[in-house]
This record gives C-alpha cells, sequence and structure tokens, in this order.
C-alpha cells in the first residue's frame, strides 16, 4: 500500500470523524439552522450533501488517476446537484445523515487506499480546476479530503460555535 494513499485516506477519515463529532451533538434546531445567506441549505443538508459526494469524489480522482481528462463536470453542474440533494433532502434526520457520512467516508477512505503512488502521480485536465492539467492526489485532497473541513467551519459559524 501507498505511504502517501494511505496518509490520505486517514485525513479523510479525521475530516468526516470531525464532522460527525461536532453535529452529532447539536440540538435539532441548530440541525435546521440554514448555513449562510447565499448558501441556504441547513446543517442536516450540508452534512448529507459531504457523505453524498464522497463516492462522486472518489470516481473523479479514479477517472484523473487513469490519465482521463474530466471535462464535464463543471461547477455549474456541482451546483446543480447540490440544489438536487437539497430539494430531496431537505428534512433528512440527523441519524440518517450521520449514518450515510460514516459509511460514505469509510468507502471512500478503503477506496482511497487503493491508489498507487503512479496514480496519485497521474496528471490529466479537470474541468473544476479550470481545465489545468491536475494531479489525483490534488483531486483527492482537494475534493474528498477537504469537504468535511470545509463545511465544518461553515457549520460552526452558523450555529455559534
Amino acid at each position: 500500500m501507498s505511504r502517501r494513499a494511505e496518509q490520505l485516506a486517514a485525513r479523510i477519515e479525521e475530516g468526516a470523524a470531525g464532522l460527525a463529532a461536532f453535529v452529532e451533538h447539536l440540538s435539532e434546531t441548530e440541525w435546521r439552522t440554514q448555513v449562510s445567506a447565499t448558501d441556504r441549505r441547513t446543517v442536516g443538508q450540508i452534512v448529507n450533501h459531504v457523505a453524498l459526494v464522497y463516492p462522486i469524489e472518489i470516481e473523479l480522482a479514479r477517472a484523473i488517476a487513469g490519465g482521463n481528462a474530466v471535462t464535464d463536470v463543471t461547477w455549474e453542474a456541482v451546483a446543480g446537484l447540490n440544489e438536487n440533494h437539497a430539494r430531496e433532502y431537505s428534512t433528512v434526520t440527523k441519524l440518517a445523515a450521520l449514518d450515510l457520512l460514516r459509511r460514505n467516508s469509510k468507502a471512500a477512505a478503503e477506496a482511497t487506499r487503493a491508489f498507487t503512488d503512479a496514480e496519485l502521480d497521474q496528471a490529466a485536465p479537470f474541468a473544476l480546476s479550470y481545465g489545468a492539467p491536475v494531479t489525483a492526489q490534488f483531486v483527492l485532497e482537494d475534493h474528498a479530503v477537504r469537504h468535511s473541513w470545509h463545511h465544518l467551519i461553515r457549520i460552526r459559524t452558523a450555529v455559534g460555535r
């Protein structure tokens, strides 16, 4: 197993665990708090969103690891996906979202452990990086690893903790 892949997987697990640990103690009112004026999703919808996109984030990294350009996943497509998730999961329960977060982050970490150093080093054009050729490791770091950390700080701000 690649040492770097193991480190990335551990960071995915750490981020998801930190997010879960923080939100599991939120009140129902806090769970339903809107995250910001610009992102009208609730804390619950955001936690569920992080969980839902782990498989997508891993598939994007796998595509880049295979030397394939990812041109169809744009920021506009991401915004549409986020809107659809928000509608579909408008009343997601804490139990359901946390269960999905734990399952999908574990699966994402396991999938990340399977990457070789050569795959992590492979670069290809990536639409979410404005067509720049980025490595699979970068895609993992900027998406599957960073995502839970990014939303945790926004959730903390929203609930005032």
